[in-house]
C-alpha cells in the first residue's frame, strides 16, 4: 500500500542509543543503562529482581540473561527446575503466581547456589502475598528499575514500530509531534501505533498532524 512506507531521510533518526543485539534487539540510554548493566554485565550479583513498566524491553532482558547464564524459564515446571539444577528466570512473576512453587525454587536456587532473575511490573510490595515467607524471600533479592522512557527513547522506540508498520511520514514535524504529544509510558507509545495503524487503514491516506489529533 503506497500510503504505507516509511521515510527516506532518516538522518535525523541517528540517536546516540547502543543497540544491542540478541534474539531481540535491546536499546540502552539513561533510562536504564544501569539496570542493565546490573542484569547483563555484573555477574556477581545472584538474585535479581526487575520491577517495570509494561513493554519496557522486560522480556528481552530475560532472554538476554537466560542466553548468556544458561537457564532455564520458569514456566509451572518446578520439578524439572528441580532436576536440571540450572540458573532460573522468572517473567511477569505476579501473572498467575504459584507462591508455594516460587517458595520451593528460590529455595532450591540458593541451596545450590543458582542464579534467579525475577521480572514484574509490580513491585513486591504492591502484591498481596498469601505466604509471607516467600514476600521476605523475595525481599532479600538485589531490586532494580526502569524508568518511564525519555524524549530519546521515545524517538527510538516510535522508529522502530513504525518501520515495522512501514509507514511514510514525509514530514519531520509529524513525527516531532507525536513525541510531544504522546503519553511517557512504553505502553502508550505502543497503543499509539497501533492506533495509527488502524487510522491509516481506515483512512486510506498519509498521516497527517489534523488526522492524528483525531486519536489524541
Amino acid at each position: 500500500m503506497q500510503y504505507k512506507n516509511f521515510m527516506t531521510k532518516q538522518n535525523f533518526f541517528n540517536y546516540n542509543l547502543k543497540e544491542i543485539r540478541d534474539s531481540t534487539n535491546f536499546f540502552v540510554n539513561s533510562t536504564n543503562q544501569e539496570t542493565y548493566d546490573i542484569i547483563i554485565k555484573n555477574k556477581s550479583i545472584k538474585n535479581i529482581f526487575l520491577n517495570a513498566p509494561n513493554k519496557s524491553g522486560k522480556s528481552h532482558l530475560v532472554n538476554i540473561w537466560k542466553k548468556n547464564n544458561n537457564a532455564i524459564l520458569y514456566d509451572y515446571n518446578l520439578c524439572e527446575i528441580i532436576d536440571t539444577k540450572k540458573n532460573v528466570a522468572i517473567d511477569n512473576l505476579f501473572k498467575n503466581i504459584v507462591e508455594e512453587d516460587i517458595f520451593h525454587m528460590i529455595n532450591h536456587c540458593k541451596q545450590e547456589n543458582l542464579k534467579v532473575l525475577i521480572t514484574s511490573n509490580l513491585s513486591v510490595n504492591d502484591h498481596n502475598f498469601k505466604l509471607k515467607d516467600l514476600k521476605s524471600r523475595l525481599k532479600t533479592f538485589y531490586h532494580v528499575s526502569i524508568s518511564n522512557p525519555d524524549d530519546e527513547m521515545i524517538k527510538i522506540i516510535l522508529t522502530k514500530l513504525l518501520l515495522e508498520k512501514q509507514f511514510i511520514i514525509k514530514n519531520p514535524e509529524i513525527f516531532e509531534f507525536l513525541v510531544k504529544r504522546v503519553e511517557r509510558s512504553y505502553e502508550s507509545i505502543y497503543n499509539l501505533v497501533d492506533k495509527l495503524d488502524k487510522l491509516s487503514l481506515e483512512k486510506k491516506r498519509q498521516l497527517t498532524i489534523p488526522l492524528i489529533k483525531e486519536i489524541l
